[in-house]
């Protein structure tokens, strides 16, 4: 017998704490994003000059890295915070009677990003903040959001067939958002990468782009999603789309705003720090509101106990027939 299952045998969580262990994997990949644009703009990058270790003979920060050091190693330190998380979904999931296969897969899937970013964590430190590794480690962290979202979306859904809420072009419109914010994110790593914020006081090599030029583009792409959020805010309504789905619209368009905002003011105030950060910030919730809406546009009934499915109904009237 597993540990899970010895577990599972012993533990019944409820729906709501299933729920709760979601939440808060969601919100510590979230969390994990910005500190680690922290350290980033700190100059904290290599503040441990090594991994696993955080010096060739400490496996601690020392005195001698001073403030970097610890931000850096605070950082590292959070990881294990953010395992502990996804551990919890894991759990959770399994424990859940009756027992959900899709929500454990889902919960060691985040296992498995968390894994794996952390090794490219560790080749971005030995590469000396290549700006190339250091987006590759945001865009995997963003695949770490992905999954922690729909994972939570999930807790509150049924395992039945995915069934569509709104019209076939409302769903296609909402798939070209989701392509033009993958992009939208993209592009922002490179912007990120030519930037002025290396990552570290030392000399660190930068992506070969115009930084105003991939900001200008960038600027063309965030103009883009946000005509794709307002079509389909106007879409929901036409075609009388479920009130949650509007709400959700209606959340993107003011993320998109409030992102915008940050975005300009920052560019035009020559890249301060906090700003930067609540830009980083900014760029999670939006792919979150992003998938929010996505997810919504389709549900998944729970099965009622003793009332069949949609297949089984099917089954029976072609007995029947």
């Amino acid at each position: 017998m597993t540990p899970l299952a010895y577990i599972a045998r012993r533990w019944t969580p409820s729906p709501h704490t299933v729920q709760r262990a979601a939440l808060a994997a969601l919100v510590m990949s979230v969390v994990i994003v910005v500190t680690g644009g922290a350290v980033r703009l700190t100059g904290s990058g290599l503040g441990c000059d090594t991994w696993p270790k955080c010096t060739d003979d400490s496996l601690f920060a020392t005195p001698e890295q001073g403030l970097h050091g610890a931000i850096e190693f605070g950082n590292r330190m959070l990881t294990y915070v953010l395992c502990a998380a996804v551990g919890w979904a894991i759990v959770a999931a399994r424990s859940a009677k009756p027992w959900r296969h899709s929500l454990t897969r889902l919960g060691w899937l985040q296992f498995v990003i968390v894994m794996g970013n952390a090794v490219l964590g560790g080749i971005t430190v030995w590469a000396g903040l290549n700006p190339w590794s250091v987006a590759g480690h945001f865009l995997l962290a963003s695949s770490l959001i992905t999954v922690t979202t729909i994972t939570w979306q999930r807790t509150r859904e049924g395992d039945e067939a995915a069934r569509p809420r709104v019209p076939k072009p409302v769903r296609k419109l909402s798939w070209a958002i989701v392509v033009t914010s993958v992009v939208l994110i993209a592009l922002g790593t490179v912007v990120t990468g030519s930037g002025p914020h290396a990552g570290d006081s030392s000399e660190v090599p930068r992506m070969p782009f115009d930084w105003a030029n991939a900001a200008h583009v960038h600027a063309a792409a965030a103009w883009g999603v946000c005509a794709l959020a307002i079509a389909m805010w106007l879409a929901l309504r036409v075609v009388d789309a479920p009130l949650d789905t509007r709400a959700r619209a209606r959340d993107l368009l003011l993320v998109l705003l409030a992102q915008g905002v940050v975005g300009y003011v920052q560019y035009f105030t020559e890249l301060p720090e906090m700003l930067v950060g609540v830009h980083m910030l900014g760029s999670c919730l939006l792919w979150i509101a992003v998938l929010r809406v996505h997810l919504s546009l389709r549900e998944r009934p729970e099965a009622m106990p003793g009332v069949p499915g949609p297949a089984l109904d099917q089954r029976q009237t072609s007995v029947a027939v």
